[in-house]
């Protein structure tokens, strides 16, 4: 085929061991058919947008054919799920090749939903649209809030149907990240290959994402802290936004520092750090609340892996590893405090911060206040139509607050335009990406979708008619459940 659509694959990651991946192909699909494709990240990536809408480019898509320069492969991994080590693997998802974009940038492209692989266990290799949807309807929602992600190039039905609880239409999801390098990666090569085959795993990591501390003293240990680093930073912003992951399994914590995997993901409505909406989290591991201690958890695993390349004498890589790790809190809730302080129009820092921000998480969690209107609300000072705001007890927070921004130099004015910047509008709140999905599955109704990313595309706007989407839901007896999309 011809390459008006522009791709320009390399393909890195066929150069490692061959431990590292299986090569396989796309299974073929009957009838690959466009439902949405991501335009501005098709120009970001030097693609031509219009050609990516013909037969061929299509046909990509669906895995019926590969773009020039294309190399398939599956990724092998393991992790830890739900606490439980296990080898796993691209089961239903395989990478054609890293885009390289007119800026120089590196981009895995990977099509999910696919096909089976050496890796599918059983499965069928196959993806449904409802998920493949709500992937691409998260994940660009994450990039507009400005949080690192991976992000989705485009979504093809097949054609065929496929058999979960119902018959569903088939689909491919092209997803694109910086890579797919998790730390269970790390630890399917440190469980199953050798200290060499580790050291190469490693160098390529740092020469993809961290070029900058190549020739470092001790590079793996700086590889360790780079990782942290990033982990701390997006943890923070998924909290600050409230939202929750669902399945922080450690092959769904990229080194990137790229939020990956949107099964049973969802935002938090009523702020409670309990909460849970996966519907195989039974014991609320993995609540909105857990998430910055199953990072740390996660990155004490990774830490495990660099061992035999963080020291030769096992107690001083111990000692090593345990004092890079053990910075995460303190990292995490550096982040945190200053996107916190952002969030109530803070500039600068003061020692009662911490207390001021406790006790307004307090009141709204025991309020049952909806967690992203509260701060639209402090935002434009319309305190109306919450209870939170009617309370004795909050009278004097805001007083005490307002007394915090007349302490800094900037004007109340410059106070709310930065909480303006840092609290958004609008999230997708899950009643309206369920209403969004059953639109398009049920009816093929892609318009509701469209209407949903077009009012998600600038959060932090706050438009008149971003208003009609910042109603929470209506109460249910029945409490909202995600799934791990399949």
């Amino acid at each position: 085929m011809t390459n008006e659509a522009k791709w320009n694959l390399d393909n890195s990651y066929v150069r490692l061991p061959d431990l590292f991946y299986s090569s396989c192909q796309p299974a073929p699909v009957s009838s690959p058919k466009l439902v949405i494709l991501n335009d501005s990240l098709a120009t970001s990536l030097g693609l031509n947008k219009q050609e990516l809408r013909n037969k061929d480019s299509i046909s990509v898509f669906g895995g019926n054919q590969l773009p020039e320069g294309a190399a398939p492969l599956a990724q092998a991994y393991a992790g830890h799920q739900f606490g439980h080590f296990t080898m796993l693997g691209d089961g239903r998802a395989i990478l054609l090749g890293e885009q390289i974009t007119p800026t120089g940038q590196r981009f895995d492209i990977q099509l999910k939903g696919s096909g089976r692989t050496p890796y599918s266990r059983g499965g069928d290799g196959r993806a449904t649209l409802g998920p493949m949807l709500r992937e691409y309807i998260i994940s660009e929602a994450m990039h507009r809030l400005g949080i690192p992600t991976t992000r989705s190039l485009a979504v093809v039905t097949t054609g065929e149907t496929i058999i979960r609880e119902k018959q569903l239409p088939g689909t491919i999801l092209t997803r694109v990240a910086s890579s797919h390098i998790r730390v269970g990666t790390f630890q399917y090569v440190a469980k199953w290959g050798s200290i060499e085959e580790l050291q190469v795993l490693a160098d390529y990591t740092i020469k993809r994402h961290f070029a900058n501390i190549e020739g470092a003293e001790n590079q793996y240990l700086s590889l360790l802290q780079e990782v942290i680093r990033r982990q701390a930073s997006l943890i923070a912003k998924w909290q600050l936004v409230g939202f929750i992951h669902g399945v922080m399994n450690t092959d769904n914590m990229t080194i990137s520092g790229e939020t990956i995997d949107y099964g049973p993901c969802a935002f938090m409505d009523i702020a409670d750090p309990t909460t849970v909406f996966s519907s195989i989290d039974a014991q609320g591991r993995y609540a909105y609340g857990n998430q910055p201690y199953i990072a740390a958890w996660n990155l004490a695993r990774f830490a495990e892996t660099l061992l035999p390349l963080l020291h030769h004498e096992q107690e001083e890589a111990i000692r090593i590893a345990e004092n890079a790790v053990s910075d995460f809190m303190k990292l995490y809730r550096r982040n945190w405090l200053e996107g916190m302080r952002a969030k109530l129009g803070m500039f600068n820092e003061d020692s009662e911060d911490e207390a001021l921000i406790g006790e307004l998480l307090r009141m709204m969690e025991e309020q049952q206040a909806d967690y992203t209107n509260i701060f639209r609300a402090l935002t434009f000072d319309t305190l109306v139509d919450m209870e939170l705001f009617k309370m004795p007890e909050f009278a004097k927070w805001y007083k005490r607050w307002k007394a915090r921004l007349r302490k800094q130099p900037e004007s109340e004015r410059s106070s709310h335009e930065l909480m303006r910047r840092s609290n958004p509008a609008i999230i997708p709140r899950n009643h309206r990406v369920e209403a969004a999905l059953e639109a398009a599955v049920e009816k093929q109704n892609y318009g509701v979708m469209e209407q949903l990313l077009h009012v998600l595309a600038n959060p932090y706007a706050h438009t008149q008619e971003q208003h009609d989407y910042c109603t929470p839901p209506a109460p249910s007896d029945c409490p909202y459940q995600t799934f791990c999309g399949t």
